[in-house]
């Protein structure tokens, strides 16, 4: 029998926090009580994080993958396609919610649920420049895709057909792949729910947010003119 719930978690070079990270993201799919499986794929580690990830992980349904590349958008696609279960949801190794968990599972009536940080009930308690930056994003989907999502970024939960069927088509990588995720789901047709989250970093952030404005906007110009063409 397939699981309830597949977690996916990229990691890459995590050997610092797998083990508190991997605990935690463990005792939340205990705590919602369904069969579940934890898939953790490592891309491009230069450290003992594989190694760490699979002790972390013995006794438990954990399946942890290696990838050659350090490549974010890579191991999500790698850990959606192995994935079992009737929802797969993607959480960060640093951020995880057993409540989201719990949102998945009541949502009878969506396809996609999106734990949304920019939800008037959501709190953020990110640094000013941080949140900033994920309203400046979100309204760059707005005008270039006229999407109304307000969030693709975080935790998401897809139904396994959304899985089948659209992860497929999503080309991006890196940072985006679950922005054109969630915007192929959306002009498929699929039912987008967002939920509220408390949103709250364990650590600091270790992504420099200067750095990755240029690939952001040339991913997001590309995504728009694949789309444009599929349609």
């Amino acid at each position: 029998m397939p699981p309830t719930l597949s977690v996916v978690v990229p990691v890459h070079n995590e050997a610092g926090f797998i083990r508190e990270g991997m605990r935690g993201i463990l005792s939340a799919l205990h705590e919602v009580g369904v069969p579940f499986e934890l898939i953790v794929v490592e891309n491009g580690s230069v450290d003992d994080t594989a190694a760490l990830a699979s002790e972390t992980g013995r006794g438990e349904p954990v399946t942890v993958v290696s990838l050659a590349e350090p490549d974010y958008g890579a191991a999500m696609r790698e850990g959606f396609l192995r994935a079992q279960g009737e929802w797969v949801v993607n959480f960060d190794i640093d951020y995880f919610s057993a409540d989201f968990l719990r949102h998945v599972l009541a949502g009878s009536d969506a396809d996609v649920v999106i734990g949304s940080k920019r939800d008037p009930a959501s709190e953020d308690r990110r640094p000013f420049t941080r949140r900033l930056a994920t309203r400046v994003f979100n309204l760059l989907l707005r005008i270039l895709f006229r999407s109304r999502v307000s969030d693709t970024h975080g935790m998401k939960g897809f139904r396994r057909e959304v899985v089948a069927q659209i992860v497929p088509e999503v080309e991006a990588r890196q940072d985006l792949f679950d922005t054109e995720l969630v915007l192929r789901a959306e002009r498929s047709g699929f039912r987008i729910v967002e939920v509220p989250v408390l949103v709250e970093e364990l650590r600091p952030a270790r992504s420099s947010l200067i750095r990755r404005v240029p690939r952001t906007l040339a991913g997001l110009w590309r995504i728009r003119r694949r789309l444009a063409a599929s349609r």
